[in-house]
């Protein structure tokens, strides 16, 4: 398939440039009024609409029976009387962001269902500040891999000549980074279980 190398380049510099804005709601800013699903929905599309259209329609982004799952699997806290507070959007708002990349079950593992409300914020917090910072480390190394297409002046050793090519190494990277973060949180279990062995002893 051959790719527009100009139209490719133009879309990826807006994609920079929104990204380069674009950071997770604080939490003070997640309302806790007690929302109903739809009104759930609608805020987590506006919250996250970093996603591209098509992506968002194909893959059915979020949907009632989704986040009904995550409820009654346990991955989140259950609403009360069918309404949703700044915790619940604030689980959904990471179980969202992890999902392409991660396992429900490892995610599970990195933010139990069971935190205290303030250990939700503290947690949600830390997350969104790690989220900016993947933003920003994301788009040095697209620049460095889209080089060759953006047509700068001194490309890095790491430019894609092709946008074939390019798409090749963010799906590698994508894969190394999973396999990284899933080798971490494994690693985290190990080293807890030997901690309750030693403990038993």
């Amino acid at each position: 398939m051959a790719y527009d190398n100009d139209l490719v380049a133009g879309k990826l510099r807006r994609w920079e440039t929104y990204l380069d804005h674009f950071r997770l709601p604080p939490w003070e800013e997640i309302p806790d009024l007690g929302l109903y699903m739809e009104q759930v929905i609608d805020l987590l599309r506006q919250y996250l609409d970093y996603l591209p259209p098509e992506l968002k329609e194909e893959q059915q982004f979020i949907t009632a029976a989704a986040i009904n799952n995550y409820v009654r699997t346990r991955i989140m806290p259950q609403p009360r009387k069918k309404r949703y507070y700044r915790e619940h959007i604030a689980y959904l708002i990471m179980i969202l962001t992890l999902k392409p990349t991660l396992s429900m079950a490892l995610i599970q593992r990195l933010i139990p269902a069971d935190l205290p409300p303030e250990e939700v914020q503290r947690v949600y917090t830390a997350y969104a500040r790690c989220h900016a910072m993947a933003a920003v480390n994301f788009l040095r190394q697209a620049r460095a891999m889209g080089d060759g297409i953006l047509q700068h002046d001194d490309p890095s050793d790491m430019a894609a000549d092709t946008v074939e090519d390019l798409i090749a190494m963010s799906a590698i990277t994508a894969g190394f980074s999973r396999l990284l973060a899933e080798k971490l949180l494994l690693l985290q279990d190990k080293a807890a279980t030997e901690k309750t062995a030693e403990k038993t002893e």
